[in-house]
């Protein structure tokens, strides 16, 4: 294999003009997709790390409690219990949180629209802090000053909410001002709640639309529910990739322990009212989900981003292979006389592929192993230059105000072992030609 490797080196020096044409080539269509990799897979943390902290858990307990056939409710009584189920019984556990949700009007003096806020105990939290970032006053109100204005532990006084940037424009609403909250009660009856804007937090994209947050005691007294009620236990878990096991282990737990469970269904919770309501029966059911059912409705971006990326990096790769059989073709006619003669003295013809095929894996080799390490690199200098997305439409489906881009080991060495087979297959019908050529004609063909 060394003398194969060593022809091809030397084969490739002396063609100087076409091995720097076909590197430079496949270095570039290869750093594009590693830099289209980068984005989708910084897409995918932060829609993870957005959602995790935002609205679910890496494994969710949620439920329906129906006091009558033809109604459901997004509660679970008993939380305390089925919180230390869960604690007891999750392998490889983080921490738990559990949370109140709600739909419910927002209105202010100027406008209004409707959202789910969310039950929390500020204290008990420990992603949402990390992942939070409070916003200027300017950011929210015109002529406002470069200063950030309320403060996230204010969450643990009751009557006071956590909105972000998009809610305040629209309600014409900063820190200290006061919002009215309405939602239909179990009994049918619509009941109110002023609360103070505690914080405004900078926007997560589409989640920040209908999300926002209050204490626990705010929805329990809007909906008038006990303390022991809830409607989620969000489980984070140290090995986030686990999250499947873990659900499906949680359910024969909660089996055992007596509990009705839901047949589990990959979408988020409000998806389910309609279905639920059509059922026949009442009381409780628990519904075990996992992060990616929760956002489930969010995965069209990362869907989209990748076939794009893979459409457009395929015609490219289709051009650079046509340019390489092109390439080889002329390497061929250009080494007539040399593969005649190499034939003549005993070459097999699996010998003289092998030549070839080796000249066209070793360029391929080192071309997209240049490309992806470039690729690695311009998109680990832009992640760590946290360059900020002017545009409200990207800003949206990126779910961040800053681009985040992420590079793994395992992408690279992907990347290049794709792009150095696809190299390599796309030198196999000229090699093969060449391996074919008959000693005597090559020989004469050359004279």
């Amino acid at each position: 294999m060394g003398a194969y490797l060593t022809i091809a080196f030397r084969n490739m020096l002396q063609a100087k003009r076409r091995t720097i044409l076909l590197t430079l080539a496949l270095s570039i269509v290869t750093m594009l997709l590693m830099i289209m990799l980068s984005v989708s897979q910084g897409l995918s943390e932060t829609m993870i790390r957005n959602a995790t902290a935002i609205s679910s858990g890496h494994v969710n307990v949620a439920g329906f409690y129906k006091s009558k056939p033809t109604e459901a409710w997004p509660m679970i009584t008993g939380v305390d219990k089925i919180r230390k189920i869960a604690e007891e019984n999750t392998p490889g556990l983080d921490h738990i949180v559990d949370r109140d949700r709600a739909w419910a009007k927002i209105i202010s003096d100027r406008h209004s629209f409707y959202a789910s806020p969310s039950g929390i105990d500020i204290e008990d939290e420990t992603r949402l802090p990390e992942v939070l970032k409070l916003a200027k006053e300017s950011e929210y109100k015109e002529g406002g000053r470069d200063e950030v204005f309320g403060d996230l532990s204010k969450l643990s006084q009751k009557h006071s909410a956590l909105i972000f940037v998009s809610q305040a424009k629209r309600l014409g609403v900063e820190v200290g001002d006061y919002l009215t909250i309405t939602a239909p009660t179990g009994s049918g009856r619509t009941n109110t709640l002023d609360v103070t804007v505690a914080a405004i937090a900078k926007d997560f994209g589409y989640m920040s639309n209908w999300n926002l947050f209050l204490p626990k005691e705010d929805i329990h007294e809007l909906y008038q529910t006990k303390p022991d009620s809830s409607s989620v236990v969000m489980i984070y878990l140290k090995d986030p990739s686990k999250a499947e096991e873990v659900m499906g282990h949680l359910r024969e737990v909660y089996k055992k322990a007596g509990y009705r469970l839901m047949d589990h269904q990959p979408a988020p919770f409000f998806f389910k009212f309609e279905t639920v309501a059509g059922e026949d029966w009442t009381g409780q059911k628990l519904d075990l989900t996992i992060w990616s059912d929760e956002i489930s409705f969010l995965s069209w971006v990362t869907t989209a981003l990748d076939g794009i990326s893979f459409s457009l990096i395929g015609v490219l790769m289709v051009i650079i292979a046509v340019g390489i059989m092109n390439s080889m073709w002329i390497s061929v006619r250009e080494r007539t006389q040399e593969i005649g003669t190499v034939r003549a003295i005993g070459m097999t013809r699996s010998k003289v592929l092998m030549m070839f095929l080796s000249e066209m894996l070793l360029l391929g080799l080192f071309a997209t192993t240049l490309g992806s390490l470039a690729g690695a690199w311009i998109s680990l200098a832009i992640d760590a230059a946290a360059w900020e997305i002017s545009n409200e439409a990207i800003k949206a489906i990126m779910m961040s105000d800053v681009l985040h881009m992420s590079v793994t080991p395992w992408q690279v060495v992907h990347v290049i072992w794709i792009f150095t087979l696809i190299t390599g297959l796309s030198a196999i019908w000229p090699a093969s030609r060449a391996a074919r050529m008959q000693p005597v004609t090559a020989i004469h063909h050359a004279g």
